[in-house]
């Protein structure tokens, strides 16, 4: 079985291949929804966190995201520990699920991530993929999908790694710049895996 990582800046298009890639037969782990479904539901997760960050994030055994969020994100080293916390519980979490998946028969098997060569994810898989696409257009997708404005895009992209370094360290890079057809990419990217 192979493992794919898939991954790509802001409004890049990475959910997009991965629901062609799921199409084709290929089971996606979205790390970003299972990491948050992991911190929500996960008693050794929830103790590890309450220890670092005080009980107070869990209100009624329910995760307050933004208290959580105003203690990490304006500290880079409390932000640091939540991901020394929480990203090998989702690199666990992938093995176990990926395991499973190649019990039940599959070939390919998929961890779309945005921080996968950041977080060191890229060590759980055999081969990885960056979805690239214009900055304009990355901004345009993110602020119809989200609704913020062009400045906060734009300010979360330059917080990103560049799109240029992502694709030099990706086995595979698939272009979604509105000219280049991506079932093509995706057929082409599962042909050679398979």
């Amino acid at each position: 079985m192979v493992r794919l990582g898939v991954t790509g800046g802001i409004g890049s298009g990475k959910s997009v291949v991965c629901r062609l890639l799921q199409m084709l037969g290929a089971p996606v782990y979205d790390s970003d929804s299972r990491a948050k479904w992991l911190m929500a539901n996960s008693l050794a997760l929830r103790e590890r966190l309450c220890a670092r960050f005080g009980a107070e994030i869990y209100e009624g055994g329910v995760l307050q995201r933004r208290v959580l969020a105003e203690r990490v994100f304006s500290d880079t080293e409390a932000l640091a520990a939540l991901n020394a916390i929480v990203h090998p519980a989702v690199a666990e979490d992938f093995c176990a699920w990926s395991a499973e998946r190649e019990a039940e028969g599959a070939d390919v098997v998929v961890l779309e991530s945005a921080i996968l060569l950041s977080s060191g994810f890229d060590r759980f898989v055999d081969r990885c993929v960056a979805v690239v696409a214009p900055d304009e257009l990355r901004v345009a997708r993110a602020v119809a999908r989200d609704g913020a404005s062009v400045e906060q895009i734009e300010a979360r992209i330059a917080a990103q790694m560049s799109q240029q370094e992502v694709a030099s360290r990706c086995d595979y890079v698939i272009v979604n710049d509105e000219q280049s057809m991506l079932w093509p990419q995706v057929l082409s990217l599962v042909s050679e895996l398979r």
